[in-house]
């Protein structure tokens, strides 16, 4: 099946054939008000790669992937950039104003338990929308700012966030939430809500609900492919990269996520506090505990107490209130 839209085509007639490709527009950094010109002169003017562009446009409006030709030539720099420009949306402008519209909507102080919920499940809901996020974007999105640097640590690769993109826990908290709270609004919605703005929040929070889907297969179907492409380049080095790798992995048998997992540890957190902390599922957590176990050659809290003192993880202050059987 062949790309609906191309090079060639009207920016301005793209927009008007689907509404929801200014989004796209916006978060490659695409201002309005460019007249009559094409697809291609306007991403030349504004630094944008207009091969990516359209493969997004081409996803999000049809549903269409890239071919295998297609995938070699999109630019990691500019999906990474158009994925952190979509997180500061959803977190700073949109999530925001559709809680504004709740809150004016309907009376969401405790005098009215219905009002009251309807914010608390929507805040909570935000909340795991930005501990994805916060995840995907410290760990994930560094790794591949480091990939574009040439810079690929020898005990971190994409299979990782693969595997936790798919089976994190967070993925279903974050359906589960929107599912509530949906069925609150639509059953149990005071009858002194201003219906109309009601309505008006609860159509903003469906799309919302709609473009992050869009945006979650997009990650899936073109951006991990694309960075696995650029990971098969940056895995091979030269012989002198290999041995300062292996030099340094002898002095520090570690990951970071493995320091990460120590630390929470000897905080005394559980396992489900431990993947709640990090944004990551409990098999995951489980699976490094053994892997940290392994390579250490300890099996206790306590001892992880100790080897996490003497080598810089945590210090002593952090931690001299609890208590290890």
């Amino acid at each position: 099946m062949g790309h609906k839209y191309h090079g060639n085509d009207s920016l301005a007639e793209l927009i008007g054939d689907d509404f929801n490709l200014l989004q796209v527009m916006s978060r490659f950094g695409i201002a309005l008000g460019f007249g009559d010109k094409s697809v291609d002169e306007v991403c030349r003017e504004n630094n944008v790669d207009t091969d990516t562009f359209l493969a997004v446009c081409n996803f999000v409006s049809q549903g269409l992937k890239p071919s295998f030709d297609e995938y070699m030539s999109l630019h990691v720099e500019s999906l990474l950039a158009y994925l952190r420009k979509s997180h500061t949306f959803y977190l700073d402008f949109l999530l925001p104003g559709i809680r504004h519209m709740f809150v004016e909507a309907v009376d969401c102080s405790t005098r009215n338990e219905i009002g009251f919920l309807i914010l608390k499940f929507f805040d909570d809901y935000v909340a795991e929308i930005k501990c994805h996020q916060d995840y995907e974007s410290d760990h994930f999105f560094t790794y591949v700012e480091n990939l574009l640097k040439g810079v690929r640590p020898a005990d971190v690769c994409l299979q990782h966030f693969e595997d936790d993109h798919v089976h994190l826990d967070h993925d279903k908290l974050i359906a589960q939430k929107m599912a509530d709270l949906k069925n609150i609004i639509i059953r149990y919605s005071p009858s002194s809500a201003n219906k109309d703005l009601l309505n008006d929040a609860l159509m903003h929070l469906c799309r919302f609900e709609k473009d992050m889907d869009v945006h979650t297969r997009l990650e899936d179907t073109i951006f991990i492919p694309v960075v696995s492409m650029l990971e098969s380049q940056v895995e091979v080095n030269d012989g002198e990269s290999e041995a300062l790798a292996n030099e340094t992995n002898e002095k520090d048998p570690l990951s970071q996520r493995e320091k990460e997992i120590i630390t929470c540890v000897v905080k005394g957190q559980t396992n489900k506090e431990i993947a709640d902390t990090l944004c990551i599922a409990m098999h995951t957590v489980l699976t490094h505990r053994r892997n940290i176990a392994k390579k250490l050659d300890i099996h206790t809290p306590a001892g992880l107490v100790i080897y996490a003192i003497v080598h810089g993880i945590v210090k002593v202050e952090d931690i001299k209130d609890l208590q290890y059987n």
